[in-house]
């Protein structure tokens, strides 16, 4: 009877006791292994959050806000991260986004350089210097499932090309960019009337921007829409619109850009044309359908310097970062402040 009792006690602890102890002990270890997991996790966030480049002098800037009137005292690549997400969409190649983020530091030290601001290094108004962002504003433009993705994203982008621009002579480039160039990039002189002392930015072709929605867009207007758009700028103009001379381009840049069209009694440039008109580039043709007047354009953008769709499609091919930058910046340097 005693053997039976003794048997029955060890079956018991066999079969119940002993592995609910084990069980136990594995969740313990699980536990400890899984906050040590969450541990591990966090210290790698918070490694590729920290930035240890030296900028010495150009570590923190001076931000204009436009709207404002307000100057922000913000660290370098915090507020690169700001710029990258204004400028150039986060599902884009990682290597185009680091492209992006060389291109845009390599700019806010040349705007440092070369101050133009009384108060401020620089300033958040695209018409005036370069796209800004807040995070909050830029998260809540993102889907709810890609918010932190993508700012982790910039932010890698941005923290692993710390401290590089780009450099001709030792200094840092006016580093003009854009959206798309239709396929062939501007000279500054066709767009601003100067740029002799920019070399590095030349007529560079890029195969694959017509596989993105800035590639082509096209503005229809009646004649009378026309016709009171041109008077907002020259009151007396006049055109025969039976007359095929009276809406002709005269002369086109060496990227195949409008440089002069004529518009009735006057000859007016292509640039002035696209302001006037609201064209995304002066890369166009002038079509007459059906009484109206159709302008069909190629690319986004002044076309100077990268385009950031180039970029992208280059990054698809294969391309890194620097040879991007090569591609569209000639005789450039990438190095360290």
């Amino acid at each position: 009877m005693k053997r039976f009792v003794i048997y029955f006690v060890i079956f018991i602890f066999i079969c119940f006791i002993l592995p609910a102890l084990l069980t136990k002990r594995d969740m313990a270890t699980s536990a400890v292994e899984e906050s040590m997991q969450d541990n591990q996790d966090e210290n790698i966030i918070k490694e590729e959050n920290v930035n240890t480049y030296d900028y010495q002098q150009y570590g923190t800037i001076r931000l204009l806000h436009h709207d404002t009137g307000e100057v922000e005292e913000v660290k370098l690549d915090e507020y690169l991260c700001n710029v990258v997400s204004a400028e150039m969409p986060a599902d884009f190649e990682v290597e185009a986004l680091k492209a992006q983020a060389i291109v845009a530091r390599t700019y806010t030290i040349y705007k440092i350089k070369n101050k133009k601001h009384e108060n401020a290094d620089i300033c958040d108004d695209s018409n005036c210097c370069q796209a800004w962002i807040s995070k909050e504003d830029r998260l809540s433009k993102w889907d709810q499932n890609l918010k932190e993705s993508n700012w982790a994203k910039i932010q890698k982008c941005v923290n692993e090309t710390a401290g590089k621009i780009i450099t001709y002579n030792n200094q840092p480039i006016n580093a003009f960019f854009h959206s798309n160039s239709g396929g062939i990039t501007e000279l500054p002189v066709n767009v601003w009337g100067g740029g002799s002392d920019m070399p590095y930015l030349q007529v560079i072709e890029t195969s694959g921007e017509d596989a993105y929605a800035q590639y082509a867009s096209e503005v229809v207007f009646t004649q009378d829409e026309l016709l009171s758009k041109l008077k907002e700028k020259y009151s007396d103009i006049q055109i025969d619109f039976n007359n095929d001379e009276d809406i002709k381009i005269l002369e086109y840049t060496d990227s195949n850009r409008v440089k002069t069209v004529k518009f009735g009694n006057y000859e007016i440039s292509g640039t002035e044309a696209r302001s006037i008109l609201g064209l995304k580039s002066t890369n166009f043709e002038i079509i007459k359908e059906n009484g109206n007047i159709k302008f069909a354009v190629k690319g986004y953008g002044h076309g100077v310097g990268m385009s950031q769709t180039g970029a992208d499609s280059l990054a698809k091919q294969g391309s890194n970062c620097e040879d991007i930058i090569h591609h569209f910046y000639a005789n450039v340097e990438i190095k360290k402040i």
